[in-house]
């Protein structure tokens, strides 16, 4: 049974790697991983999808591709130990992976499933029927088929004690080392797929690669540069967050399980819907635009509270509300839909596009070209709106719409429709369960309430009286501030709490909530012991 399964495993390896070969060398949508990808992420269940945000964060992309591949060895292993028969459960994995590919992208995208399905279905039979030759196969014992006196398969064995029967030492012989060419085979096939799976996910990824495209862009200048960080906006405080959270440490949620790879030479912005004139934008035409600079915090509606799916950045593009002005939206419009270039939307309040507010298609990101994974060469900022309902990546279209008319990706979910970001606050500093010493703690962290602003921050010892922090300077509604309270630690266990109150004088709630389906709530809260 073991070889067996040891068949199955080398075919299902086989049937990935050269099926991601070739969609290295034709069509990256080919890739049956990333067409399985896909497919998990767009129709599994919204609980699971939450549980994957809040445990694996920015992981869960690799988690997912890590639970297919073990998944992959599984049904293999078992389709090794069902034999011959095990090259029917290949066939209909192969053609429902096909089939996903097909409605994703075209019947070219199913090729290299096609393909791989084969050779793994040909790696399989080849394998059962040597092993079954050998005592591995279906019929086989451990130990091989029983042989008779002069050898003859089948024939019964009749031995005195110590009498060595000269044929079936030299048929044990034969099929043994049969049995191990076999192995050896099939450890070759999967190594071979293997090296075959790998040099396709790289030539597909150096193929599509625009990493190279970005490095040159120049970026134009700002009409109203900033300054890298604000001066007063930045406590310094050991252990704070920092204002402006760097480009490899800023967040990405996403349902990308490939990061699309949009070249600027393929890339364009339609503006279209409920307008009066439909507008198209080529990178080029963005050259003799204002491009305008602004700091803004971005959320994700599934950060837990207290977490870290939140970052600032300066971003550099242009005004979102000049470009709808100039398509002129028609009366009755409320929702902008929003469409990425891997198929993903979302639905923003037309009004929060359009009311003054610096939402940006940007182009930059802390003084560099927005990064691959970030949505290079365009996205949308909209500062005071969860990323769900606004902050598309790699966008292509805006189309001028109504919330009765159109479903978003996630709201489609069950989210709701407009996602304003509650008032929160987070603490840095002590760590959770930190080990303190008596006498002066900073304790310190952020608040955010983007598009109001932050007026004051609370910190509560145990069940105490709620204290005032400091707060960093005020530079914008958009951004979260830092905050810090000096502690007097006295000895024994202590629990943590903050809160923060908005520009509009709204204390931020204690009622819990989850995620689902606008934002979580509640106060953060550590628990560290002192002494």
């Amino acid at each position: 049974m073991i070889a067996r399964a040891a068949a199955g495993i080398a075919a299902g390896v086989v049937t990935l790697g050269t099926a991601e070969l070739l969609a290295g060398v034709l069509n990256q949508e080919g890739s049956p991983l990333r067409v399985l990808g896909d497919a998990v992420v767009e129709h599994a269940p919204r609980g699971l999808r939450e549980w994957a945000i809040e445990t694996f964060g920015t992981a869960d992309k690799g988690v997912l591709v890590i639970s297919m591949l073990v998944v992959a060895v599984l049904v293999s292993a078992v389709a090794g130990v069902l034999g011959r028969a095990g090259a029917v459960v290949l066939a209909v994995l192969g053609v429902g992976v096909a089939w996903l590919a097909v409605a994703a992208a075209g019947v070219f995208a199913a090729v290299p499933t096609v393909v791989g399905v084969a050779a793994g279905i040909w790696v399989l039979l080849w394998a059962v029927d040597r092993l079954r030759t050998t005592g591995g196969g279906d019929s086989g014992v451990a130990g091989g088929e029983p042989t008779g006196e002069a050898g003859a398969v089948g024939a019964p064995v009749r031995e005195r004690p110590g009498r060595v029967v000269a044929g079936e030492t030299a048929g044990s012989s034969a099929r043994f080392a049969e049995r191990r060419r076999v192995l050896r085979g099939l450890a070759l096939a999967t190594g071979a797929g293997i090296v075959a799976g790998l040099a396709g996910r790289a030539l597909g990824a150096l193929r599509a690669d625009v990493s190279g495209e970005r490095a040159g862009i120049a970026l134009p200048p700002p009409r109203e540069p900033l300054p890298d960080t604000p001066f007063g906006a930045d406590l310094r405080t050991p252990g704070i967050t920092p204002y402006l959270t760097p480009n490899a440490d800023f967040y990405r949620i996403d349902t990308a399980i490939t990061v699309p790879q949009v070249s600027i030479e393929d890339w364009s912005l339609r503006i279209h819907g409920m307008v009066e004139r439909e507008i198209t934008l080529r990178w080029g035409d963005l050259a003799s635009r204002p491009a305008v600079e602004r700091l803004t915090t971005l959320a994700c509606v599934s950060n837990p509270v207290g977490g870290d799916l939140i970052g600032n950045a300066r971003w550099l593009g242009y005004r979102l509300d000049a470009l709808l002005a100039e398509a002129r939206p028609l009366p009755g419009a409320d929702m902008v839909l929003s469409h990425s270039a891997d198929g993903w939307t979302a639905g923003s309040p037309l009004g929060a596009l359009t009311d003054g507010r610096d939402a940006l298609l940007a182009i930059g990101m802390n003084g560099e070209p927005l990064p691959v994974a970030h949505g290079y060469p365009a996205r949308l900022v909209v500062p005071g709106l969860y990323g769900y309902v606004s902050a598309t990546k790699w966008v292509t279209e805006l189309e001028v719409t109504r919330f009765d008319r159109a479903t978003a990706y996630w709201t489609k979910l069950g989210w709701a429709a407009e996602g304003p970001i509650k008032t929160g606050t987070r603490i840095d500093t002590p760590a959770a369960s930190a080990r303190l010493k008596p006498g002066r703690v900073s304790v310190a962290g952020v608040a955010w309430a983007q598009h109001r602003g932050i007026a004051a921050v609370e910190v509560q010892v145990d069940d105490g009286p709620w204290e005032q922090a400091r707060l960093a300077a005020d530079v914008s509604v958009d951004t979260w501030r830092q905050w810090v309270y000096e502690w007097n630690a006295t000895s024994g266990p202590h629990t943590l709490r903050a809160r923060a109150t908005d520009g509009m004088g709204v204390v931020q709630t204690a009622e819990v909530a989850a995620a689902i389906p606008n934002g979580a709530s509640g106060y953060p809260a550590t628990f560290v012991r002192v002494g």
